[in-house]
């Protein structure tokens, strides 16, 4: 306790990282401020059904869960930054086919600038999209009463404007935390937006085990235990990696006083998860179009697709979603891990793997080892992506708000933004040589 103590000190005591950290909270303020404020000619008190909706939908709560709350209240953030997260998605892929984004891909800074210009028009398009797909939507759930404008048009022509917008200041205010804060700004919106459902989901469980008699404490005291477990394994699960040897044959180093190093070895890290959490966000996303699907007919077979797959904690659909994040974690890590480029790189800095031709049977040789462990990685992301499924049925009862804290996106995203920005943090201390994280230095 008294090293963290003397770690917070430490990471309070540098001005530049003191100012980013307020910063960062003080954006964070504001959005979370915003996901409290509803659309304009929309009674706040009565919004009970569509909260309603929320819940006993899992897949709606999912959303609701991204955005803290705010797509239950009919915020004007209800659309969250999700919008800008499915357009980045949208240009990743198209990155691969199109031959003009494959040339700003390789354009350094000016092309990434050009690129996320791109991106961010395609967040306006899909919020024009998703955003009269939500008004609609209210429509069919609250009571007329609850619509201060009579208007229809007016009405929904002035909320999409405003969902709109609320997703591209929610886009700006991540992209600013970013800029000129810490962590990345997208993430620590999501994530922000899933740990302020936290208290409630646990304090719902906390009554029903304890206050209700549902097992007691103990049970409730089990829970946390095994849900620690699950955290550790998903912190193993994103350090793992497996060091590739590399020999480079003759380096020059040094400002001024130049120096040849000769058989200098290092390690290339190649990870067990290379494609992160996106995998699960790609297959989350795919999952709704069935039930879409089903609600086009009244069929016993469409009946039974909208049935299956809007039910989270189902069979089959914990069956179809593992199986899609396997098939997503390679399809993934095969964009993200190019491996010929990576050849190209060891080649040109006269690095080379002991045993292995430069160039293209290096890249082979990569791709190789990459194919083994991302093999087990995969499994292992499925595996915590369902383990809500698990946790509902071992712990009978259990709140369906606090099991969704038991895997899947929520989790990883939690786990791999905060190990990012604690990772940024112990960057500004090491690079002052603080007592705290190094045995040796001295403080300044």
């Amino acid at each position: 306790m008294k090293k963290f103590i003397d770690t917070i000190k430490a990471i309070w005591g540098i001005e530049e990282l003191r100012k980013k950290i307020i910063f960062t909270l003080g954006l964070i303020l504001v959005y979370r401020f915003g996901s409290q404020v509803s659309l304009p000619g929309i009674d706040p008190t009565q919004l009970e059904a569509l909260s309603k909706q929320t819940s006993s939908n899992t897949i709606l709560d999912l959303l609701n869960s991204f955005t803290g709350g705010a797509f239950s209240r009919a915020s004007i953030f209800a659309l969250g930054i999700m919008p800008y997260i499915s357009a980045s998605i949208v240009v990743q892929l198209m990155g691969m086919a199109v031959p003009y984004l494959q040339k700003l891909q390789k354009a350094g800074e000016s092309g990434q600038k050009k690129i996320t210009q791109i991106t961010r028009w395609l967040t306006i398009g899909v919020t024009l999209i998703q955003g009269p797909s939500y008004v609609y939507n209210l429509y069919a759930q609250l009571p007329k009463s609850a619509f201060l404008i009579n208007n229809t048009a007016i009405f929904v022509t002035l909320s999409v404007i405003i969902l709109s917008a609320g997703t591209i200041f929610a886009m700006w205010l991540g992209e600013k935390i970013t800029d000129k804060g810490i962590g990345n700004g997208i993430s620590l919106l999501i994530m922000v937006g899933i740990i302020a459902r936290m208290p409630q989901a646990f304090l719902q469980e906390f009554t029903y085990r304890v206050t209700n008699s549902h097992g007691g404490s103990m049970v409730l005291l089990f829970e946390i235990v095994v849900w620690l477990l699950v955290i550790a394994a998903s912190i193993m699960l994103v350090r793992a990696y497996r060091p590739v040897p590399v020999q480079y044959a003759q380096r020059t180093v040094g400002g001024g006083y130049e120096k040849n190093i000769f058989g200098a070895r290092q390690y290339l890290p190649l990870k067990l998860n290379a494609a992160g959490v996106m995998p699960i966000i790609f297959a989350q996303a795919l999952m709704f179009f069935p039930s879409m699907i089903g609600s086009l007919s009244e069929s016993d077979w469409a009946v039974w697709m909208k049935t299956t797959f809007t039910d989270m904690f189902g069979v089959w659909y914990n069956i179809v979603f593992a199986i899609m994040v396997i098939i997503f974690t390679y399809f993934y890590t095969a964009i993200t891990v190019q491996t010929t480029k990576i050849a190209e790189d060891l080649k040109r800095s006269n690095g080379f793997i002991p045993g292995v031709r430069p160039g293209t049977d290096t890249a082979n040789y990569l791709d190789e080892i990459l194919s083994k462990i991302t093999f087990p990685g995969s499994i292992f992301l499925a595996f915590i992506a369902i383990f809500p499924h698990f946790a509902h049925y071992i712990f009978p009862g259990m709140q369906i708000s606090w099991a969704m804290f038991y895997g899947g996106t929520s989790l990883l995203i939690l786990v791999g933004v905060a190990m990012d920005t604690i990772q940024q943090a112990e960057a500004y201390l090491l690079n002052r040589h603080y007592d705290s994280l190094m045995k040796s230095g001295r403080k300044k």
